[in-house]
């Protein structure tokens, strides 16, 4: 089959609700800075109802990374659950008309309302995420048409929603098929609390379906319980064919094709750090469906994620593939 998509992905359809805060406020309501919390849909409406200057976006880190990677140009589609309520048609029409294939109508009767993400940014630029999972974490294997994992080059998992074995059996089938039609699945890991709540399973699948895995320090360190950088890569690299290992403002070190290289990265004071990650993977992703080197990959990826960090919200609004000419990238 000749693939129609160059990246299809798979996560949570999430509304982002994007509010400044002082840490005084976090303090007040609780809220832990700088970390993602899972929160029932109770706590939602209260914080929600406290946000002021409120900007509401299509969100979710695999959804984020494609609207970056529609930008540079490339083919993409998403698989995920809406309820078929206000904010899920909002969001399958923004996905639609930001060039993202929404292949999933908003499901009519949802138990739950549309997942969505209270998002507080502090004046230091970094953000403390509330995230009200909703219908979205329902997402099994019949929400994964086999047709379209089979017609894409990468698939892009997003490791938030392997959490229930409904979602982990969705994964593994969409990973197949997607190999099945000559594909490469890969997966961000997404957060140090999901490896640490499914360890074993995250590593089974990193070492035995992944073609491709993103993930941070702190995650990397969880899933192979070291607390050293170099014992977490040489885990990595024995399980992984190609790979991305941020870390913060220190260097980007990427795996790819048996080469390592370590990435420098411009330090920028951020503005709001929400989407970092998920543009990261959008310069990773493409430099890997150019065909690019490694270090190629990690300094697309550095930039993308300079770009979003510089303004709020977790999109791109500069223009990518300029950035990356004037990097001397493409």
């Amino acid at each position: 089959m000749t693939s129609t998509y160059d990246v299809v992905g798979i996560g949570n359809a999430m509304v982002d609700v994007i509010s400044p805060a002082s840490d005084t406020f976090l303090d007040h309501m609780g809220i832990t800075k700088g970390i993602m919390q899972l929160i029932e849909r109770d706590r939602a409406e209260v914080l929600y109802a406290a946000m002021e200057s409120r900007v509401e976006t299509p969100g979710g880190s695999v959804a984020n990374t494609l609207a970056g990677l529609g930008q540079l140009g490339l083919q993409t589609g998403f698989v995920g659950r809406v309820a078929d309520d206000a904010l899920g048609r909002f969001y399958a029409d923004a996905m639609t008309q930001g060039g993202t294939e929404f292949v999933n109508a908003p499901t009519a009767g949802a138990d739950l309302p549309t997942s969505r993400s209270m998002i507080f940014v502090s004046p230091d630029g970094e953000r403390s995420m509330n995230t009200f999972l909703g219908e979205s974490t329902y997402l099994g294997s019949a929400d994964v048409p086999t047709e379209v994992m089979k017609a894409t080059r990468f698939l892009f998992l997003e490791g938030y929603l392997f959490d229930k074995d409904d979602n982990k059996a969705a994964f593994n089938a969409a990973s197949a098929a997607c190999r099945k039609g000559g594909g490469a699945p890969g997966i961000s890991l997404s957060d140090p609390f999901c490896v640490d709540r499914h360890r074993d399973d995250f590593r089974k699948l990193v070492r035995d379906e992944m073609a491709f895995v993103i993930g941070n320090e702190d995650e990397w360190k969880s899933l192979y319980q070291v607390t050293d950088v170099e014992q977490a890569l040489a885990h990595a690299m024995e399980d992984c064919q190609t790979l991305a290992f941020t870390r913060s403002g220190d260097p980007v070190i990427v795996f790819k094709d048996g080469e390592r290289a370590d990435v420098p990265i411009q330090k920028v004071v951020p503005v709001d750090a929400t989407g970092a990650g998920d543009q990261f993977a959008a310069g990773f992703l493409y430099g890997l469906a150019e065909g690019r080197a490694a270090d190629t990959c990690g300094r697309m990826g550095a930039v993308a994620a300079a770009e979003v960090i510089s303004h709020v919200g977790p999109r791109p609004e500069a223009d990518l593939k300029g950035l990356f000419q004037r990097h001397g990238l493409v």
